[in-house]
């Protein structure tokens, strides 16, 4: 009798040909594993001729499964996510139980980095590890368990969510701009002010056109003013007293309290979304990850 030793596939061959057929391409398969088109075609062969049946079918710049590689690739599909899925478990115990939150970095500053005690009070077994980008990261693919989110539900088909807070938005400034150039009476009379415009590469991001249209004025936006295209800068040249810019209740709760930002006028700009904290449906939380999903929505 034949050992499993020489009757199994190498595993190498069998995440090829998982994402071979996953992506009905070779070439997307090689740029996902960071491996050439041929490499790909090579492993794949290989498989097939160690098994003795035909994997796919082969036609200009495209491949699909035979029938029985459909069957194939739905064992190798489930065998892979339960070992990745152990592999995962395995991980985090050897880390000593660190669980990681992608999230923006204003998020992290302004929202997490004021709870951070309070959270180590709290969950003292747990190391948490926040990390940010200037885009909304992958977390399926990167392997991370929890995310927080601008936006609806709706957005995020492959993921729960829990909402933290809703969207609202107003004007704030520094202590030092208010003592030397005073508050505006009205609406209107804000447009005169220095503005600070927050220019997101690739998270949307409301506009002062868009606060001053729900608050009923016209704004039209000439260019002027300093622009910025992270969040936390432009709360940094706020405090410096640069001038005036829109202020997120949720990122600005702390600060508004302790006097480093004042609020600006009476008008909230209410968008219907909300921030959430999100995690992949194809997986289940570690007891730690559930234990920090539920800490956040806690401080909600």
């Amino acid at each position: 009798m034949r050992s499993l030793r020489h009757l199994l596939p190498s595993a190498g061959s069998l995440i090829v040909f998982e994402a071979a057929g996953r992506l009905s391409s070779f070439t997307a398969a090689g740029r996902e594993l960071g491996m050439t088109q041929a490499a790909v075609s090579y492993a794949v062969r290989g498989l097939e001729e160690q098994l003795g049946a035909k994997l796919f079918q082969r036609r200009h710049r495209q491949v699909s499964l035979t029938e029985a590689g459909q069957r194939f690739h739905a064992d190798v599909s489930l065998g892979l996510s339960h070992i990745r899925k152990s592999a995962e478990d395995l991980r985090l115990q050897a880390t000593g139980g660190h669980v990681t939150l992608a999230a923006s970095t204003a998020f992290g500053s302004f929202w997490m980095m004021p709870r951070l005690q309070q959270f180590r009070d709290e969950l003292p077994g747990i190391d948490l590890r926040i990390q940010t980008a200037d885009r909304d990261l992958d977390i399926i693919a990167e392997g991370i368990p929890l995310a927080v989110r601008g936006g609806e539900p709706r957005d995020w088909a492959d993921y729960h969510s829990l909402p933290l807070a809703d969207e609202e938005i107003f004007p704030v400034a520094g202590a030092s701009y208010v003592a030397k150039f005073g508050l505006p009476e009205t609406v209107g009379d804000l447009a005169k002010h220095r503005l600070i415009h927050l220019e997101e590469p690739y998270r949307e991001a409301a506009s002062w056109e868009e606060w001053f249209q729900s608050a009923g004025a016209n704004f039209g936006d000439a260019g002027r003013g300093l622009r910025i295209n992270d969040y936390a800068l432009v709360i940094q040249a706020v405090m410096e007293g640069q001038g005036i810019a829109l202020g997120w209740r949720h990122l600005a709760e702390r600060l508004l309290a302790t006097g480093l930002l004042v609020p600006v006028t009476d008008h909230v700009m209410r968008t219907g979304t909300a921030f959430y904290v999100i995690w992949p449906k194809n997986r289940d939380l570690s007891d730690n990850a559930r234990k920090v999903r539920d800490w956040l929505v806690a401080q909600a």
